[in-house]
């Protein structure tokens, strides 16, 4: 059966523009999977989307992978918009701190290599038990920042325009991701945003960067979001 020529031409003309799509690169980037929740929007639009929604959330865990001259770092963080907050830091050699803010109180209790790192006296006495930092404490310092995911938000909001988007995956946490990608003079930073529910930050990547002038740099940091607007008790520990 011969089909009607206006019709072949419309076939060959939708063929044709696939093609010269596919060989320009455009379709990774406008139209990674016509399934997705996020076709409609352009690269940039799904990082600011994801950074309202994760700004937005009660609450969030927050697994922070970074390095210092004291070794790796890592903490474990818990906090909610009141400003409640829990973080257990590790920094390699330099020992383990745990720390909670509660009703804008903060307590930390640190492990004796930690105490002796911050160049704390006398250690001994103070290992294992609740205390208030000091102003010069610096790991209390990184560990309170910790708890604002601004600090980490806040680095990927002006490189929101170098956004491409990337494949659709399913990263550690289980939940069904795309994976949107940017660049700056500091480096590349890659971010898994959730395509089913809320369009919350699952994973992100930043590079090194400034810290907002002068000579401070912060080191590379990889943030893994989880348990969005699950409560928890950040309870006011004893001293």
């Amino acid at each position: 059966m011969r089909l009607p020529a206006r019709v072949s031409a419309a076939a060959l003309s939708a063929a044709t523009a696939l093609a010269l799509a596919t060989a320009c690169g455009m379709l990774p980037d406008d139209a990674p999977d016509a399934t997705a929740p996020y076709a409609r929007l352009t690269a940039p639009e799904v990082v600011n989307k994801a950074l309202a929604a994760t700004r937005a959330a009660k609450s969030v865990r927050m697994t922070v992978e970074a390095a210092s001259p004291e070794g790796p770092v890592e903490a474990f963080v818990a906090t909610d918009i009141r400003g409640e907050c829990t973080v257990t830091l590790s920094m390699g050699a330099a020992g383990t701190m745990k720390l909670v803010r509660t009703g804008g109180t903060v307590r930390t209790r640190s492990d004796a290599a930690m105490l002796r790192s911050a160049s704390t006296a006398p250690a001994e006495n103070l290992a294992g038990h609740w205390v208030s930092p000091t102003a010069a404490d610096r790991h209390a310092k990184l560990a309170e920042r910790y708890c604002d995911r601004e600090t980490f938000l806040g680095r990927l909001a002006p490189k929101t325009g170098t956004a491409r988007k990337g494949p659709t995956a399913a990263p550690g946490s289980g939940t069904p991701a795309l994976t949107v990608t940017g660049g700056s003079r500091d480096g590349k930073w890659t971010a898994d945003i959730a395509t089913e529910g809320r369009p919350f930050l699952l994973k992100l990547r930043l590079p090194r960067g400034g810290t907002g002038g002068g000579t401070d740099r912060t080191a590379p940091v990889t943030v893994e979001f989880s348990e969005f607007d699950k409560p928890f008790t950040a309870s006011r520990p004893k001293t």
